[in-house]
């Protein structure tokens, strides 16, 4: 049976397949969970990322947590790297730390914010600062990690994160999500606020791959773990539609070799009323998380959908969502 972690901007709800439903159960109720990673050795081990209180850490699968002791509070990414266990954190304003040691201790990796491009970045609805959306180290080298900021630009080190490139070519600099194909390395995928793009050389260099979609604000990607070529993106038609309190107009979007973008429907309601804030996909399975908590499946790589069977304790709110395994 599968098991789904999902952060609410409230806490952290584990998800159980039972009986052809999903079991939930909500833990760091208050809390401000944001952003979350499971440990890729250990589905029980989950990092939480809070809004104003840092990162904490169970170990037991969301029974008991402990505080981390992140030196900067308002954590916005959090990632486990798949090829040596070290544990990313990013912050607003925008800081990056390591811990090598399962969040006992943390240290700064201080030469991302020597980047020539750093006075320039800037969170639109709050211009005065910028925060790290996305830490994306690759499962198949643990000195290579791209980082995200939002608003900043697309950021490469291949030292562990001693040493930093600035904003990589063809990227989009409004960076929202990323993601590394876990079997085929080098391949690297982004979405972003003015599109998708993608990657050859382990990000190196980036892509443009917007043909096929009328949506270009992109939020959530994701790639078929078996296909480097079949791989996913949520879209809105902006930033206020995909935030905030009106109709997002949101659609699920697939792109396979030698083909533009296609909308999913298949069950989906078209467009969506509520933005696609995560997509999970492993095990021939995929999970879509609507910002109102909803979660639909597939299990034909987006051909049809079916909403979850959520029971137990409620939510009606989902900012991440990720599968420990799979």
């Amino acid at each position: 049976m599968a098991r789904l972690y999902a952060a609410t901007g409230d806490g952290i709800a584990r998800l159980d397949e039972r009986n052809g439903g999903w079991a939930v159960e909500l833990s760091l109720n208050g809390s401000g969970a944001q952003c979350l990673a499971v440990d890729p050795q250990d589905g029980d081990r989950v990092y939480a990322g809070l809004r104003e209180h840092g990162v904490r850490r169970t170990d037991d699968g969301g029974v008991t947590w402990i505080d981390c002791a992140l030196p900067e509070p308002g954590v916005f990414s959090i990632a486990v790297s798949a090829a040596d266990g070290a544990v990313y954190a990013g912050t607003e304003p925008s800081r990056l730390f390591r811990s090598d040691d399962r969040g006992e201790s943390w240290r700064e990796l201080e030469t991302l914010l020597d980047l020539p491009s750093q006075p320039t970045w800037s969170f639109p609805p709050r211009p005065w600062t910028s925060h790290v959306r996305w830490i994306a180290p690759s499962p198949h080298d643990g000195d290579l990690i791209l980082v995200g900021i939002e608003l900043g630009g697309l950021m490469r080190s291949t030292d562990g994160g001693a040493t930093w490139a600035d904003h990589r070519p063809g990227a989009q600099p409004d960076v929202h999500s990323l993601a590394w194909h876990p079997r085929v390395p080098g391949r690297a995928y982004e979405a972003g606020g003015g599109g998708a793009a993608f990657s050859h050389d382990a990000g190196e260099t980036w892509q443009a791959a917007d043909d096929g979609r009328d949506r270009h604000y992109t939020w959530s990607v994701a790639v078929d773990p078996d296909d480097p070529e079949l791989w996913y993106v949520s879209a809105s038609t902006g930033p206020f539609a995909a935030h905030g309190r009106g109709d997002p107009q949101a659609r699920l979007y697939r792109r396979q070799a030698g083909e533009p973008w296609r909308a999913l429907g298949g069950g989906l309601p078209e467009p969506l009323a509520a933005m696609p804030y995560a997509l999970a996909v492993g095990g021939g399975r995929m999970f879509a998380g609507l910002a109102d908590g909803e979660i639909w499946e597939s299990r034909d790589r987006g051909d049809t959908w079916r909403p979850c069977r959520l029971q137990g304790a409620a939510s009606t709110a989902l900012h991440a969502l990720a599968m420990a395994d799979g």
